[in-house]
């Protein structure tokens, strides 16, 4: 039978390179040969795990199942976190199929799948056609990191003339500073060092403060919206007076600590703690145009897809090296 080979996690955490059986394809499952994939800080949670890595997938369809009715051969397509739904609880029928009780993703099914591989099957209906402005390697970060980005713009009604501010100029944060500008927000950048300054004020923020080491911050305008998107969250006393009344912070890193936050400034300015996750399909689609309309593109650094290329950006990732978002091509 027809094969194709993959990049495999072990317990130690090398990276390990093997065949896998290219299944006959059935329903709307769609055969898509990689050409990029992108690197996220969620590939480094599964680096032991031994399943295929990697979830910011782009390439090109070569092969189409039976059921298929959007897609044609050749066609450029992505694919993100989440790989199937049910298709008929609530969250599906209201279309945000992220919460779906029976959802598929990233590093608890298809273990035998992913991004960092030369070839992928996956169902038609959760794949993404690319528009022509956005190139391969530019791609495969929206389709985890834009996306993450972009469910909290959309589905929270962050809005043009707000305020925004972004803690961390990092693989998120310098997507999200991106959006926010070309909605027509006032974007407030923080980061905590002085270098990240010009980058973003180039990317579109209207202001920059460096965080450590400022015993107290100071901005021109309260914040209506506080995208965190850095590792370590941040530091509550400094940000919670800059926020407005009613604003809404937004912990966008995967992290499994807990979140502590003093009760009194949070309670007496009515502020909300929104959990907010990737984006359900049709904000994934309009992120992809708006994405593509603006110009946005992730900063990247790329890698050889080759077992030595994905160590060598995962090792750098988890040092925090990368400027921004690694993105490993197919040779």
């Amino acid at each position: 039978m027809p094969t194709f080979e993959v990049f495999q996690s072990t317990s130690d955490g090398r990276i390990t390179q093997r065949e896998t059986t290219k299944p006959d394809l059935t329903g709307d499952q769609v055969l898509v040969k990689i050409s990029a994939s992108g690197v996220c800080g969620t590939d480094l949670h599964y680096r032991t795990s031994g399943i295929v890595l990697g979830h910011e997938g782009v390439g090109t369809v070569i092969a189409i199942g039976p059921n298929c009715s959007q897609l044609q051969l050749g066609v450029r397509v992505g694919w993100g976190y989440i790989h199937d739904s049910c298709g008929h609880c609530q969250s599906c029928l209201a279309g945000r199929e992220v919460y779906c009780p029976d959802v598929k993703m990233y590093g608890q099914d298809d273990h035998d799948q992913g991004s960092f591989a030369h070839q992928a099957v996956w169902r038609e209906a959760f794949l993404f056609e690319l528009p022509e402005a956005l190139q391969d390697a530019e791609a495969a970060p929206l389709m985890c990191a834009g996306a993450t980005i972009w469910n909290a713009i959309e589905t929270y009604n962050i809005r043009g003339g707000q305020c925004v501010g972004v803690s961390g100029v990092g693989g998120l944060g310098h997507l999200a500073i991106q959006f926010a500008a070309k909605l027509g927000c006032e974007v407030v950048a923080f980061s905590s060092t002085e270098s990240k300054r010009e980058e973003a004020l180039r990317l579109g923020a209207k202001h920059f403060f460096v965080t450590k080491g400022s015993a107290k911050l100071s901005v021109p305008r309260e914040l209506d919206h506080l995208l965190v998107t850095t590792g370590a969250l941040p530091d509550w006393n400094s940000m919670l007076p800059l926020l407005s009344a009613e604003a809404t912070i937004y912990p966008l890193t995967v992290s499994f600590s807990n979140i502590s936050i003093p009760a009194f400034p949070f309670i007496a300015k009515g502020l909300t703690l929104q959990g907010s996750v990737v984006s359900p399909r049709g904000a994934h689609k309009r992120m992809l145009k708006f994405a593509a309309f603006h110009g946005i593109k992730p900063v990247i650094e790329t890698f050889p897809m080759t077992a030595e290329g994905i160590e060598e950006a995962l090792h750098k990732l988890d040092e925090g090296k990368i400027r921004y978002r690694g993105v490993l091509v197919a040779e």
